[in-house]
């Protein structure tokens, strides 16, 4: 009868909670990283308070925020924003934003994701007609022209795509033209 008691049930809990946190901590960390690094360690940078307010929304501790920062200026890796294109369940449009320090590794890592689902990466222009690029605010993002409908079954699928890709550490949104 071990692990039924209750503070089993509760390191268990807190553990998954806290691999949850650790993700999006770690892709708040690189985007501050880079924001810093554009801005010089200048905290007064509207990208990067941006960045810290984003994050600080999110319940990042004030320490990882200054780690990030400091990274930026101790650091000599440079931080790359590439998008990738791919077609998903139903025919809808995928564009996946990642930030990187290994061009090569992300995209094996996206390829990988796609593969499991039965789903290749598209050509570069492929999937963005379907989509305008534009800031809201200080955050840049893609918004679809075109809705497309999809099934049911085709709708939990990219659910699972989704969850799948947001769950790398590299990707930092994934955009999608379905309804």
């Amino acid at each position: 009868m071990s692990g039924h008691n209750k503070w089993s049930q509760i390191k268990h809990q807190k553990a998954k909670t806290d691999g949850q946190k650790s993700k999006i901590f770690s892709k708040f960390a690189k985007l501050i990283t880079q924001e810093a690094k554009k801005a010089g360690g200048n905290t007064d940078s509207p990208s990067l308070k941006t960045a810290i307010e984003r994050a600080r929304a999110a319940n990042m501790p004030s320490e990882n925020i200054d780690r990030a920062v400091k990274k930026a200026s101790t650091e000599n890796t440079n931080m790359e924003h590439i998008t990738y294109e791919a077609y998903g369940p139903g025919g809808c449009a995928l564009i996946i934003d990642v930030l990187t320090d290994n061009r090569n590794k992300a995209a094996q890592e996206v390829k990988h994701i796609l593969s499991l689902h039965n789903f290749p990466l598209a050509g570069i222009g492929s999937a963005t007609w379907a989509f305008v690029f534009g800031t809201s605010g200080e955050q840049a993002k893609w918004t679809p022209k075109t809705m497309i409908s999809i099934s049911e079954d085709d709708g939990v699928a990219l659910h699972a795509l989704i969850e799948e890709l947001e769950g790398n550490d590299e990707v930092q949104d994934v955009y999608t033209n379905a309804e």
